[in-house]
């Protein structure tokens, strides 16, 4: 039957598609509002918020929520992006009802009881302090800093232990208030699901939820690249160099995905035959194209020991600059056939798929057909790829680097070799 879309009288949009053979239903709402949407004074708030959310309402306590969706097998969760903020559960069939009135209790009713506020904040800065500790991911959390400086977009979703340990309860109930409204969400379900019942839940239980939020369109993004290094005494660096990207709605997004499954997608990619199997530069290499709602993000991310490093660059600009001359069209086939693969092996599983359709509901107002998406990827050509290389390493690059980084090559001479693809290696000698 494919995904079928109700619009409820408050503007809430309720989505479901059937799974055959299913007996579970993998369910959620999904927010229009993440990290990027916070204040300056709120960083953090949106994850904070995530993590509030199973700890009471009015009508149950942080037990309660648990025991009640455990106690007939089912599993709950919630999670933060940059745009959004989803809380989602996973229930049989049956028990859809529990399912939909405990997330409805939790957006509607959370307390947010100042005891389990100072708990969560201390969770939250263990968090971030482990964070810290973790150098694959405190890499891109400097990544994303440096490509969109002084912007929402580029601020860890974690916040800082300062901002974290500022709110209050009343902060939280305002941010909510300001952000959750119908107009900004979708409540979707994946699997052995009916829409009219589904819908007739959602409406009972959500069908009075106010309609309308505090207009607070984000900041508009403005990457802006640059350099950032953090010499550390450990035993390998991480490292990321990254490129303007593609926002969803552009015309390149798409391309943009094939592309970095042809330079990193897998082991039979540019970048891992060349940089690992043949030269065994490091240990691991992938590239990486994120997508947001205004801009993108597109990087090469490369773990590697301290005696490397200097070698291990130029390589990697090499590869780049490569694609912008010649693509194979056998390479542009292999990625196209993993893209389709992941696409179909994702509707396998009702959450991810209850995801897909939210996120499509959210960035297009309209669920996508697979049909349509390989339409897309049958349009591609290995020139409009070359050509969007070209374009795409040409923008001013961002650069992360942490660990034993001293024998990296300057940024200004990165940029250098960038803009010449045949003496990468001569230019970027130490």
């Amino acid at each position: 039957m494919g995904v079928e879309v109700s619009r409820l009288s408050n503007g809430l949009t309720v989505a479901t598609e059937t799974l055959p053979s299913l007996e579970s239903v993998a369910l959620g709402a999904w927010v229009k509002s993440g990290a990027r949407n916070e204040r300056d004074e709120e960083h953090g708030m949106a994850h904070l918020l995530e993590h509030m959310a199973f700890k009471g309402t009015k009508r149950r306590t942080a037990f309660e929520i648990a025991s009640e969706i455990e106690n007939v097998g089912g599993e709950i969760n919630a999670a933060t992006s940059v745009e959004t903020t989803s809380y989602y559960a996973r229930v049989l069939s049956d028990d859809v009802p529990l399912a939909v009135d405990i997330l409805a209790d939790i957006l509607q009713e959370s307390e947010f009881d100042p005891e389990e506020l100072e708990r969560e904040q201390h969770v939250i800065l263990q968090e971030i302090g482990a964070a810290h500790d973790t150098p694959d991911d405190i890499v891109f959390d400097r990544f994303t800093e440096t490509a969109f400086r002084h912007q929402t977009i580029g601020r860890s979703i974690l916040g800082t232990p300062e901002t974290v340990k500022s709110f209050t309860s009343k902060q939280l109930h305002n941010f909510i208030q300001r952000q959750y409204a119908a107009e900004r969400m979708v409540i979707v379900a994946a699997g052995d699901i009916k829409h009219d019942n589904f819908v007739r839940e959602v409406e009972r239980q959500l069908g009075g939820f106010r309609a309308k939020a505090e207009s607070n369109i984000p900041q508009y993004a403005q990457y802006v690249g640059g350099d950032f290094r953090e010499d550390r005494d450990l035993m390998d660096a991480q490292i990321v160099l990254g490129f303007e990207g593609r926002a969803y709605h552009v015309r390149d997004f798409y391309a943009s995905q094939v592309l970095s499954m042809i330079l990193g997608g897998g082991m039979s990619s540019r970048l891992f035959q060349e940089v690992r199997e043949k030269r065994g530069l490091c240990y691991s290499v992938y590239a990486f194209h994120w997508g947001f709602s205004d801009t993108g993000i597109f990087g090469v991310h490369a773990a590697t020991g301290q005696s490397d490093i200097a070698k291990l660059v130029p390589v990697i600009i090499d590869e780049l600059q490569k694609a912008g001359e010649n693509i194979m069209q056998e390479e542009l086939d292999r990625a196209r056939a993993q893209y389709r693969a992941g696409l179909i092996m994702s509707a396998e599983s009702p959450a991810s798929r209850a995801s897909q359709i939210a996120r499509q509901l959210l960035l297009f107002g309209r669920p996508i057909a697979k049909e349509e998406l390989m339409e897309r990827l049958a349009a591609l050509t290995v020139e409009r790829l070359t050509d969007l290389s070209s374009r795409l390493f040409s923008t001013k690059p961002t650069l992360t680097a942490v660990g034993p980084v001293g024998t990296l090559a300057p940024y200004e001479a990165i940029l250098d070799s960038l803009a010449g693809p045949q003496t990468t290696a001569r230019k970027l000698a130490v």
